[in-house]
């Protein structure tokens, strides 16, 4: 039997609305479903009345109060002269109020420049401004998104075409790219959000979160429209960095269900090239273009980029365009895909405020042959002061076994591999919460509980955690905002493939935060580059002493830890950011190495900008063949930005070569 041991720390680290409208908007109990309805022919149905329809909801019946048909044209609006931009000139802001929804097409743009390249920017407002001039119908309306930083609305819902191309050109390609070093800093109100904390800056540089985050404001905004929405979701792919956080992704899908939108993402790079041969781009060295290695690994990568846009599309009832060059196509598709259809609603019966999925079924008479596209359940609402504390137990457990995660409180996670023996790795887990998201009582105090399962790829639970940490600041409260709590566990695991589900509660107002993730550990090395632990980057070591709270405490427990020595303990950043006036602090482990050597160096792109001297090796006690390498490296001369981080291990003995890397940014102090 496996054990599972406990260190907890904290550390420092850094509408106006139409009637009808209002009417949806009465009551949190009031359900919309949109139903299609399709003749043989795949043509919409527009005779039906509410007596036809039978609206069940976990198998019981419901009483409609709203139907109505909403009735959209395709005939396509004349063909616009796009207007001439001056790009000196200010773009006027317009309010208006927002237009009636009855009986039109809601379509949001919505742009997602973080990450997106100049290039793909511009390819992804000319097909805009394309589709705009010559595609639209006398029903559409249409709303523009973006995101860089933050989300922004830049033209609410309007059939004004010449507004949504003056906004859209007035995009400036070379200023919208994401750069984490540069925008945290910008004196650009635009750049910069002013609720955004120093702490939960550094969650929004190696994580997809805070891209799904911006899709799940936008639904939550659309939310209040009951009729059907389409998002068309502009974004280069959407990058991953390993461990990634697979509840914001369902978090968003089931927002996104709820509240009746579709999302259409278009890849905005088009139709690629394959790598090492695009005459755009250096190729790569070596032998391994002619192997093919070379080329499967590129494919692979792009391939992941993708696979969180046709996530988004698939699991709401959108399509994804991927690999193609007229990204207008991906518009048209959305356009086409939101028809005449049926508003629906009903109160629901069930009035329990328990989070649970409940099934939606709708039924016509055996005697009409049509098809019906509707959603098929939705996620009830939970309210936390109405929970006694043998239900606020039972939500925890629920937490972990349903499919609509909270997502009210960030998480970071970072899992380390150590070896420990054959067959048997220790698993480091850090979970970050950025301390402004954590609310206090008078006397700056609160509590937390944690509680996450690991399963094995047949979805066996190999090991549970569960722990309740009491935080009490006092006088330091004030400055949690400008702290991060950090959540230690160590874990024993075989080689193999797992799951990880882990949970935080903020026990003031009931604030969750859920972290998902597939993860591999690594078997016994059967390569020189497979006998190297992870690569442990941290600013501080910090006592034992210092922890508020600890499942299990005494030296032997301590003493499995890797990243503890002395009493003290190597805190790992997690998210990787650190400011110019911080120390880096990075440590591995070498096994079966006969005489290890290493240096540490850090590159920007192919830049060489730093390389230390030769790193000691020093021997771990009571672990035979097993050797240390740490270095230090003060950033105060490292410019802002991104860089990567790779230890260099030297076996001359063994006559082995070995190195591990890993991201890193750097931002003023």
């Amino acid at each position: 039997m496996m054990r599972t041991y406990l260190v907890v720390l904290i550390a420092v680290c850094l509408a106006a609305q139409q009637p009808d409208v209002i009417r949806f908007e009465a009551s949190a109990s009031l359900v919309v479903v949109n139903v299609t309805v399709k003749d043989k022919a795949g043509k919409p149905v527009p005779t039906l009345r509410k007596e036809d329809f039978r609206v069940l909801e976990d198998g019981k019946p419901q009483t409609l109060t709203v139907f109505e048909f909403q009735s959209l044209s395709s005939e396509k609006l004349p063909e616009l002269a796009i207007p001439k931009f001056d790009r000196q000139a200010e773009i006027e802001a317009i309010e208006s109020p927002r237009p009636s929804f009855s009986d039109r097409r809601a379509l949001a743009l919505f742009f997602d420049f973080a990450g997106m390249p100049p290039a793909d920017q511009i390819r992804a407002q000319e097909a805009a401004i394309k589709f705009l001039s010559t595609q639209l119908t006398a029903a559409d309306l249409v709303g523009l998104y973006t995101f860089s930083n933050t989300l922004k609305t830049v033209v609410d819902f309007t059939d004004d075409r010449e507004r949504l191309i003056r906004a859209i050109q007035s995009f400036r390609a070379t200023d919208l790219a994401d750069d984490p070093a540069s925008n945290a800093n910008s004196e650009d109100p635009e750049a910069a959000n002013a609720e955004l904390a120093a702490d939960e800056a550094e969650f929004n540089v190696f994580n997809t979160d805070r891209r799904l985050g911006a899709l799940e404001d936008l639904v939550d905004q659309l939310a209040k429209i009951p009729e059907k929405k389409a998002v068309i979701y502009f974004a280069s792919g959407v990058s991953k960095t390993g461990v990634e956080n697979q509840s914001q992704l369902q978090s968003t899908v089931n927002a996104a269900v709820k509240a009746n939108v579709s999302f259409y993402p278009i890849d905005t790079r088009g139709l690629q090239v394959a790598s090492g041969l695009d005459s755009s781009a250096s190729g790569p060295r070596g032998s391994s273009v002619f192997s093919g290695k070379f080329q499967s690994q590129a494919r692979d990568q792009f391939n992941d980029q993708q696979e969180t846009l046709h996530t988004l599309a698939a699991d709401t009832g959108g399509k994804a365009l991927l690999d193609s060059n007229d990204l207008t196509l991906g518009m048209v598709d959305a356009q086409k895909a939101v028809e005449s259809y049926y508003t629906l609603a009903y109160y629901s019966a069930n009035t329990a405020k328990d989070g649970r999925y409940r099934k939606i079924k709708v039924e016509l008479p055996a005697t009409m042959k049509y098809a019906l596209d509707y959603r098929s359940g939705y996620f009830a609402d939970k309210v936390w002061s109405k929970l006694d504390g043998g239900e606020r137990e039972k939500q925890l457990a629920d937490a972990l076994a349903l499919g609509n995660p909270a997502t009210d409180l960030p998480l970071a996670v970072e899992l380390l591999y150590f070896r420990q023996g054959r067959g048997r790795q220790m698993v480091p887990l850090a979970i970050k919460i950025p301390g402004s998201k954590i609310p206090l009582a008078k006397k700056g105090s609160t509590e937390l509980d944690f509680i996450a399962q690991v399963k094995d790829s047949h979805g066996r639970i190999i090991q549970s955690l569960r722990d309740g940490i009491k935080l009490k600041l006092g006088d330091n409260a004030n400055q949690l905002s400008q702290r991060s709590l950090l959540y230690d566990a160590v874990l024993a695991l075989a080689p193999g493939d797992y799951s990880l589900k882990a949970l935080v509660r903020e026990n003031q107002t009931g604030a969750m935060g859920t972290f998902e993730a597939r993860f591999r550990v690594p078997g016994d090395p059967a390569a020189p580059e497979a006998a190297v632990s992870s690569l442990v980057l941290g600013a501080q070591r910090e006592l034992l002493s210092a922890a508020v709270g600890s499942a299990e405490k005494n030296k032997k427990i301590a003493a499995s830890n890797p990243l503890v020595f002395n009493g003290t303990k190597l805190i790992p950043s997690v998210t990787h950011v650190f400011r110019r006036s911080q120390t880096l602090h990075a440590f591995a482990e070498v096994y079966q190495a006969g005489s290890a050597a290493g240096t540490l160096a850090v590159y920007q792109g192919k830049k060489k900008i730093y390389e230390s001297g030769p790193l000691r090796a020093v021997a771990v006690p009571n672990r035979e063949g097993v050797v240390t390498l740490s270095a230090t490296l003060p950033l105060r001369n490292v410019p802002p930005g991104e860089y990567i981080c790779q230890l260099n291990i030297v076996d001359a003995v063994g006559g082995r070569f070995a190195f591990r890397r890993t991201a890193l940014v750097v931002s003023a102090p």
